[in-house]
């Protein structure tokens, strides 16, 4: 229907239409005194990169939200191409369920999320627990039938967001005004990793020749997505550890 400028246009138009609607109809929260000083504001970020807190779940959400981004934005698509052997339109429709499955894992993921919270189990270990069937997913794309392609990268699509969970959850363990900045660094820290990632990818299936066909291998794409699973199986282990520190410190 159209090329990808024309995509960008119709982006650019509704980022407008959804600022002119956010500026019309959010009404002003009034001011409750003076904000924080520049020191006191660098004070809150030290405050939230040298927590034990922070730093117990912001790797596994660096690096599950890292893996997804890299494969998602950018390496799903050639390997549905290269491995699945699917051509351009079906690529295309595969892309689009993945994006579909994404949505509503925002929506579904989160709103269980809350619902358990309210029944005693926190937000945090329905994060990691999500983040955990991403790996496992990860590991059908890895090992699993090529048959499974749809169902498999549509599990991807959905259980690649159970990350942001965690970004509600670590702003729950620090005061209100900090809630910000938490959300920020890990932001921060996810698109650092996720750029690496996707170049890193890249280069371990750039380590293979490229087929007659003009097809990357088989092995290039299993060794570039084993690494990312297994950097995000290091955290997971993090996590665990970090935890224990935790809890034999309030116990002290």
């Amino acid at each position: 229907m159209t090329d990808w400028r024309g995509v960008f246009m119709v982006l650019a138009v509704l980022t407008l239409l959804v600022a002119v609607a956010v500026y019309t109809v959010v009404p002003e929260k009034p001011s409750s005194g003076a904000g924080e000083s520049f020191k006191h504001q660098l004070q809150g970020v030290k405050t939230v990169f040298t927590s034990l807190e922070f730093w117990r779940a912001a790797p596994l959400t660096t690096l599950s939200q890292a893996s997804f981004l890299s494969v998602q934005g950018l390496w799903a698509g050639p390997w549905l191409k290269d491995v699945a052997g699917l051509d351009r339109m079906a690529v295309a429709n595969v892309l689009l369920w993945i994006a579909v499955a994404m949505i509503a894992g925002f929506i579904l993921l989160g709103s269980l999320a809350e619902r358990l919270s309210r029944s005693g189990i926190s937000v945090l270990a329905t994060a990691v627990t999500g983040m955990g069937l991403f790996m496992g997913v990860q590991v059908l794309v890895l090992a699993g039938p090529v048959r499974w392609a749809l169902p498999v990268w549509v599990l991807f699509g959905f259980f690649g967001t159970s990350g942001i969970i965690a970004y509600a959850a670590l702003s729950q363990r620090f005061p209100v005004k900090l809630s910000g900045r938490v959300t920020t660094a890990v932001n921060l820290l996810v698109f650092i990793a996720a750029f690496l990632g996707q170049w890193a990818i890249g280069a371990i299936i750039g380590q293979w020749p490229v087929g007659a066909d003009g097809k990357y291998a088989l092995a290039g794409y299993r060794s570039g997505f084993f690494v990312m699973l297994a950097l995000q199986a290091i955290t997971l282990l993090w996590f665990f550890m970090a935890s224990r520190m935790i809890r034999n410190r309030k116990k002290e």
